[in-house]
């Protein structure tokens, strides 16, 4: 099961859920490019890097076909996996990918789209200013989590964000980090769980809702009582959301 995390943070992000995971799986997780102890490389990055990245690393270990499991923007990166080296994978679980251009052609959400637009550009705004740690507070408390998080936060866990918050500021910048090819998607064949909570941002729903209807081997499931990050709030509920699809899915 190889773990991929979120945009801010590192692999310690999965600490409180990998001993729930650690009886079914072996568990390879690591530090996207630009985050915590990987390398952060001169130049505009893309989310093709990260999906780069993803394919290497799971060939070099030798352990394709593999289960892959991103959070937030971990699953956008899987996504694409999925779509262009589906025989990587032996499945999918995504939960809560901010492919938010899914929706561009949906009124229901264009007023969920004003809202969240300006409250990210506001955190981009702070990081090219140099407040790294105003920036990660305030994403924390208007995009991710919602207001009163940040102080709930582990201190070594808001370091890690205020470290990293110039990747955010890369990922940004990308044009296509919002982007999927459906087509590709519908050429997945192998089984993929979506996930999203019922106490996340609303704007979440209508994409896994989309991404679901591309899917041809999907399960969509609702986690009650779980944000954007379930494997931190509830790392055992999660877990066995987790263990039990991939044990009907064979």
């Amino acid at each position: 099961l190889v773990l991929v995390h979120g945009s801010w943070d590192s692999h310690r992000d999965w600490d409180l859920v990998v001993p729930f995971l650690a009886d079914s799986f072996r568990i390879v997780r690591y530090d996207r490019r630009g985050h915590s102890a990987s390398e952060r490389v001169a130049g505009q990055g893309s989310v093709r890097d990260d999906v780069a990245d993803l394919s290497g690393l799971i060939e070099q270990l030798g352990v394709a076909p593999a289960w892959v499991l991103g959070n937030s923007f971990g699953a956008s990166i899987a996504l694409r996996l999925a779509g262009e080296r589906p025989d990587l994978l032996r499945g999918l679980i995504g939960h809560e990918p901010p492919l938010f251009s899914l929706l561009a052609d949906d009124p229901a959400s264009a007023p969920m789209l004003d809202e969240i637009g300006p409250r990210i550009a506001a955190v981009v705004e702070r990081i090219a200013a140099g407040d790294h740690a105003g920036a990660a507070e305030q994403f924390v408390e208007t995009v991710a989590l919602g207001p009163g998080m940040w102080a709930q936060l582990p201190p070594g866990l808001q370091r890690t964000l205020v470290e990293n918050a110039p990747t955010f500021l890369d990922e940004a910048n990308d044009p296509e980090q919002l982007l999927i090819d459906l087509d590709r998607l519908r050429g997945f064949g192998r089984p993929a769980l979506l996930t999203l909570g019922d106490q996340s941002p609303p704007i979440f729903a209508p994409v896994v809702v989309r991404l679901g209807k591309s899917l041809p081997r999907v399960e969509v499931t609702t986690l009650l009582g779980a944000g954007h990050v379930p494997h931190v709030t509830q790392p055992a509920a999660y877990a066995e959301c987790v263990v039990g699809f991939t044990r009907r899915s064979g």
